[in-house]
């Protein structure tokens, strides 16, 4: 069985990406971990002589209670929408989240990140926020990023882009079996531009290799990228978007305040940023 590890601060952005997690849960056949952290903030003993110790238990503890009294809510959820089958496990962790994260992903032997974003009308936040630029590049392992305005519907179609680069077929077959449990479409898109180095014969092997599966491959001539992947989002009704790391600092780039403020209300729908080897 599959591990998926679910960072949570319980808050709006974090219960909505719950129930992606619940649902990509049930599809790859794993367990959740959900993972909540907090830090302790720094005191000078000095100033707190006789009450030092007991600043800190009553921070832990009162993190426990909320920890404590959270948990019946994701389980409510769970019952909602029939997932109740799913096992659910917790970490609480005092520290840093991306240490503890990366701890967590070690230790529990996980497959999958899922995460919540807050980044709902800025899809420059949703990649460069501060919490997500971290994960995404902190860890080793598939990350999930959901926007709080991207509320769970069944996956039809999954958008894979690509430069087709022979690393790129190892992410793409496991899009591919994810799709499979889903029955969904896999559309993958290429932005051939002007300085294009990839040849007309690379894109047919492509085609030729995976002639057997259920996936359109969509090359696109235009030096316009960024206009021309929001297009293929938001015109081939793509549920999620596939990304691999060497492209993360495209996005970082190509979402600019100004366009993406022009398209934030039209592009809500998860990311799942796989990492090349």
């Amino acid at each position: 069985m599959k591990k998926i590890l679910f960072p949570t601060d319980f808050s709006e952005a974090a219960t909505n990406a719950f129930v992606h997690a619940l649902e990509f849960a049930k599809v790859v056949n794993a367990e959740l971990i959900l993972l909540h952290t907090f830090e302790i903030p720094v005191y000078d003993s000095q100033f707190f002589p006789e009450n030092y110790a007991s600043i800190y238990s009553s921070i832990e503890l009162a993190q426990f209670e909320m920890f404590k009294d959270e948990i019946p809510k994701l389980k409510t959820i769970a019952i909602e929408r029939n997932l109740e089958d799913i096992v659910i496990k917790h970490r609480l962790m005092d520290g840093d989240l991306l240490y503890n994260l990366k701890n967590a992903v070690e230790e529990d032997h996980i497959d999958f990140v899922i995460m919540g974003t807050t980044g709902v009308s800025d899809w420059t936040k949703f990649f460069t926020g501060s919490n997500t630029n971290s994960v995404i590049s902190g860890v080793e392992v598939p990350v999930l990023c959901v926007p709080i305005s991207a509320k769970y519907k069944k996956i039809k179609t999954i958008g894979f882009t690509t430069r087709y680069r022979d690393k790129d077929k190892k992410e793409l077959k496991k899009v591919l079996k994810i799709a499979k449990k889903t029955n969904a479409k896999v559309k993958s898109l290429y932005v051939k531009t002007s300085h294009s180095d990839v040849s007309d014969t690379t894109i047919k092997e492509w085609e030729k290799e995976f002639a057997a599966e259920n996936i359109d491959f969509l090359v696109l001539p235009s030096d316009e990228v960024k206009e021309t992947i929001l297009d293929f989002v938001l015109y081939k009704d793509i549920d999620i978007l596939t990304t691999i790391t060497h492209k993360r600092s495209f996005f970082e780039s190509i979402f600019d305040s100004s366009f993406s403020q022009k398209i934030s209300k039209q592009v809500e729908i998860p990311v799942l940023v796989m990492h090349e080897d």
